[in-house]
């Protein structure tokens, strides 16, 4: 299988001399703007997490299984796959308005159509209205959720690149807690109200959006991409460095980017240069028409399908399922203890996503995939012990496991698999990219969703024995595939998988560009023609 994969040497930062380390994102006001912007935009994640959590409590809802009649089987499998069947329908168009009308305006759309689809989900009178509005959540959802993340890691301070992008997958669950919570909540409401009331508080974070993200900032590697230059330089400097255009870290990052997508451009690099075609084509062929993007796709599509394949799907969507086999029967009780895990999943994940840049993503997935096949290896013992024995203290451990199980989980699959993909796939491929990464998860989830029911109802707990293995089989591909990014920029941590030379040569066009740039800088100020920041 050859070696484990390299690592990216544990040095500073390249551009950490240039950061003024009196600008920190609490004492500048500029800094704190933009992180106000970013906060809508990780909130696009919060839309999918309320999703899984509110289905869930739905199902323990005896007022929602009245009005649907008693939904079970496939109509059941229907029901909470049909938000990713419509997220399907969306993945053919989401990357072109990504790259074409600008990250931002695409965040606008996709928000816009969750918001219609909510209003209708809350009216629906049948459940076929209720599947139809489900399936425009996840078709709006698909646009929002492409671009997000990306416009995250573009316009970030770059210290705050890695926990800010990990912070967008880390908050699906506070979309979770709040639908678990107020599933617990309305349980008491005796009348359709009991579901129509989460179904209708769904759509408060792309109402968000749609007020408020079009007068955020775009992407400078978009402006730049669109030869848009001027505005880029300016937008870079009006957020990171107070208006100051002559900024070292702009000028650095401005230059960087610049050579980065010059870089993919021309295609420079070794792989490529034979054939500068094979580099100019941004099409889906040249997701694999070189060896580095090969690697990077091998990387992505395994994250993409273990992210949904780990054994976290029988806990998603189908926890009240895990708990009747249990012995825990009671709707308050399952709620509860639902909402209870939300609150102890995002604080794991935030807690995750703000150590990636000290741990490192290689040392937190390697913990995380050891970690699971260890908690899901005591589950499903304990699981069995109840099956046989009918054990109280065998069922209350299966819940305890579950705890530790998903506290693995996150330290690395919640925060890190949007993160750690959008900053390997270099710009010229990261929204075609990132929309397979989303179209696998996608698809990964229709089919968990109907085969997990049907195969816990047909193995029970023997069906654990399934993931405990497979968790084992994640771990040995992380251990050899996996490569470090930490202390790297957004465009070198791309350039790693072409190689070193490919890396150098983005490292050393962006400093010659930086260096440039001060040399004008220079020239103007001695004769007087530099403006005020």
């Amino acid at each position: 299988m050859g070696a484990p994969a390299a690592t990216a040497n544990n040095q500073d930062a390249s551009f950490a001399h240039l950061i003024d380390q009196r600008r920190k994102w609490y004492n500048n006001r500029r800094i704190i703007t933009l992180n106000a912007w970013i906060v809508l935009l990780l909130i696009s994640s919060s839309t999918n997490g309320y999703d899984g959590s509110m289905m869930n409590g739905l199902q323990s809802l005896p007022q929602w299984e009245a009005a649907f009649n008693n939904p079970s089987g496939s109509k059941l499998g229907l029901l909470n796959a049909i938000q990713n069947i419509g997220a399907l329908a969306g993945y053919p168009f989401a990357p072109y308005m990504s790259d074409g009308i600008g990250r931002r305006k695409t965040v606008f759309f996709g928000a816009l159509i969750m918001c219609i689809a909510t209003a209708v989900q809350t009216a629906a009178q049948s459940v076929g209205m209720f599947i139809g509005a489900r399936f425009l959540i996840g078709f709006g959802l698909t646009f929002a959720a492409n671009a997000a993340p990306m416009l995250v890691t573009e316009i970030s301070y770059p210290t705050y690149r890695a926990p800010l992008t990990s912070l967008y997958n880390s908050l699906w669950y506070s979309g979770s807690i709040v639908a678990a919570w107020t599933t617990y909540g309305s349980f008491k409401i005796n009348s359709t109200w009991a579901w129509r009331l989460p179904s209708l508080l769904q759509g408060i974070p792309s109402v968000l959006q749609v007020a408020l993200v079009l007068f955020g900032p775009e992407s400078p590697r978009w402006l730049i991409k669109k030869g848009r230059d001027a505005e880029a330089l300016k937008t870079l400097a009006y957020y990171h460095a107070d208006g100051d255009e002559q900024d070292p870290l702009v000028l650095y990052e401005f230059g960087e980017i610049k050579a980065a997508i010059e870089y993919d451009r021309t295609g420079q690099s070794r792989f490529t240069s034979s054939n500068p075609l094979v580099a100019a084509n941004v099409g889906w062929k040249s997701l694999v028409a070189t060896p580095g993007n090969r690697k990077r796709m091998r990387i992505i599509l395994a994250l993409a399908f273990f992210s949904q394949w780990s054994g976290n799907g029988l806990v998603s969507y189908y926890l009240n399922k895990v708990f009747d086999q249990i012995g825990i029967t009671g709707s308050s009780t399952q709620l509860l203890i639902n909402g209870i895990l939300q609150i102890w999943n995002l604080a794991w994940a935030t807690f995750a996503a703000f150590m990636v840049n000290r741990l490192g993503r290689r040392f937190l997935f390697l913990v995380s995939a050891s970690m699971m096949t260890l908690f899901y290896m005591a589950q499903a013992i304990c699981f069995a012990e109840y099956a046989e024995h009918g054990n109280p203290a065998s069922g209350h451990a299966v819940i305890a496991f579950i705890f530790l199980f998903y506290a693995a989980y996150d330290i690395a699959f919640t925060p890190l698999i949007v993160s750690y993909t959008v900053e390997i796939l270099p710009y010229n491929i990261r929204a075609k990219g990132f929309n397979v990464f989303n179209f696998v998860i996608s698809a990964a989830l229709i089919f968990n969703q109907y085969v997990n029911p049907i195969a816990l109802d047909a193995m029970s707990w023997k069906y654990y024995i399934v993931y405990v293995c497979w968790l084992a089989v994640e771990f040995v591909f992380l251990w050899f595939f996996l490569v470090e990014t930490k202390n790297r920029t957004l465009e070198e941590t791309a350039a790693l998988f072409d190689g070193e030379d490919a890396l150098e040569q983005i490292a050393q066009r962006g400093e010659v560009a930086h260096e440039v740039y001060e040399h004008t800088s220079e020239e103007k100020r001695s004769s007087g023609e530099v403006s005020g920041a």
